[in-house]
């Protein structure tokens, strides 16, 4: 909440940086069998790194076959405050249906994901606060932007069988 609130001090102010250190292809796959490792040893799934890069500085650490180190990135600011603030401005808070978390609540997610050419720009992003973003990454829940360019959310099948689009209204009402 503090750093996408803006308050804290600019050396203090930094987004979470995320050293992934896994073979490239399982980072674009949806197995559960590949594994990344963090910088301190913990083994997570591609789709818990994912998700931890969607609002973090990304560096990544492309290893070889052996586990060799080939390449080392340079970070990757996602969501830049200038952009951040036309979020705010735009959904002014969760996007998700019926949520009534403050837009200080909430991480910057990306309609396509960064990591396969998603955008990262207003029309590419959507604030979602954290319970709903775990549930964007790890649910069957589709986000996009409607006609009027605003985010609406696509059920799974499972709650609405004809997975008619759903927005906010909490945020937007007069």
């Amino acid at each position: 909440m503090a750093l996408a609130g803006g308050d804290l001090p600019d050396h203090g102010g930094q987004r979470p940086q995320v050293m992934v250190m896994m073979p490239y292809q399982p980072w674009c796959e949806e197995t559960a069998a590949a594994v990344g490792r963090l910088d301190n040893g913990q083994r997570v799934s591609p789709a818990t790194l994912r998700r931890m890069a969607c609002d973090a500085d990304l560096i990544p650490v492309v290893l070889g076959g052996a586990g060799q180190v080939l390449d080392v990135g340079r970070t990757h600011r996602l969501f830049p405050a200038s952009i951040r603030k036309a979020l705010i401005a735009r959904d002014r808070g969760c996007a998700f249906p019926a949520c009534d978390r403050p837009a200080s609540w909430c991480d910057s997610h990306h309609l396509v994901p960064w990591d396969v050419g998603g955008v990262t720009s207003l029309d590419g992003g959507v604030l979602l606060c954290r319970p709903h973003h775990r549930l964007v990454h790890e649910g069957d829940w589709q986000v996009r932007l409607g006609p009027d360019r605003l985010p609406e959310f696509i059920p799974p099948s499972y709650i609405d069988p004809q997975r008619r689009p759903r927005r906010n209204q909490y945020h937007h009402r007069t």
